[in-house]
Formats: C-alpha cells, structure tokens, sequence
C-alpha cells in the first residue's frame, strides 16, 4: 500500500459520518420485528433521540451555569425549605423513567440560595442516566460545597417504571430515600423538624 492511499483512506474515513441515535434506535426497531418505516414510526428515531437528548440535557449542565450567581449573603438562621420539587429521571440500568418529588432543605450559615435554583439544581441532576441514592447525595453534597451551610436534608420520593412495568411488576412500590449532612445528621431536633415540614401537606 503506498503513502498516497493510506492518506486517501485516511481522509475517507475521517470524513464518514458516525451513526446518530436516531440511526441507532432505526436498527433498533428492526431488531424488535418492527418496520421503521412504517408511517406510524418514520419519525419515531428522530423524535427519540430529541426526547432523549432533552431528559439527559443535565450532562451539559454544571452547577455554575445552573446557579448563576445567584448565593446572597444574608443574616438568616432559621431553616430552609423547598419541598414537593417534582422530577423526572432515568434509571441506569433499564432506560425507563423514574419520577416523584424531592424535598430539601438546609440551615443557612453566611448565604442563602435563590429559591428556584434548587429546583433548578434538582433538575440537573434528575435529568441524567441515574439511580435514586446517588442522585440524592448529590443534590445534598452541591448545596453543601456552593453555601457551606450549617447542614443540609433531601428526601426524594419516587416511583420507577422499571420496577412496576417489569420485574415484580408492583405498581404502587414507591422508593424514599434521604441524605442529611450537618446538623440535620447530628441534631435529631433540626431532622424531626425537616420530616415534620414535609409531612405536612396542603388541605
């Protein structure tokens, strides 16, 4: 093979497109005895990919970008609390959704957090490939490392479709979990206080 034609098959295969998702979900339908071009699915791999995209959109996220500044120095020591905050998210292992609430709070120290920027930081992280545990963990870990506050609690509830459209099949299963950091760990009066706030509900 001379220089020549290992730089003409170098430069062809530079120039081959990579598949796309949509590509990809296309020979995924045909693998699933279906006719991707059929008139009900001819769009479906485009649309699926632009769905997925959107539900992984934390990825190009960081918590920077998400908080945007906006930490506000201020003399307030009582606690904080943003609840019944909806998601929805992706399990890891099958790809279906899992969906419910979170719940957070903290005990400021020197700033406080703009409220909808919890939200915010609880969608970023929703919005990945995730398991319950750990997306809990961080949304307590990146409140506790921008604020340094005098502890932090979440408790996400939540629903997942891999364990009630598959498996045990077990629709009303609901999971909780919770991270506490700080005083919500150590002072049994501050987390009494935090699952009492969530308790309560509107009439």
């Amino acid at each position: 093979m001379t220089k020549q034609t290992e730089i003409v098959l170098h430069e062809a295969s530079v120039e081959v497109p990579r598949e796309s998702i949509a590509d990809l979900v296309r020979k995924m339908i045909v693998l699933l005895g279906e006719d991707p071009n059929r008139e009900g699915l001819r769009k479906t791999p485009e649309r699926f990919e632009k769905a997925l995209r959107f539900l992984t959109s934390g990825y190009h996220q960081n918590l920077e970008s998400v908080l945007n500044g906006a930490t506000f120095s201020v003399h307030y020591d009582e606690m904080v609390v943003v609840k019944d905050i909806e998601f929805f998210s992706l399990c890891e292992h099958h790809l279906l959704p899992f969906f419910g609430k979170a719940h957070v709070a903290y005990l400021p120290s020197k700033k406080v957090l703009g409220l909808s920027k919890i939200a915010r930081l609880v969608n970023m992280y929703a919005r990945r490939l995730q398991i319950q545990e750990r997306m809990t963990s961080q949304i307590a870990d990146a409140i506790s490392e921008k604020i340094s506050p005098e502890g932090v609690g979440v408790i996400i509830e939540a629903r997942h479709l891999c364990m009630q459209m598959r498996g045990v099949e077990k629709q009303h299963g609901q999971a909780v979990t919770s991270a506490m950091l700080g005083s919500f760990r150590h002072n049994k009066q501050t987390r009494d206080e935090f699952l009492s706030l969530v308790r309560t509900r509107r009439s």
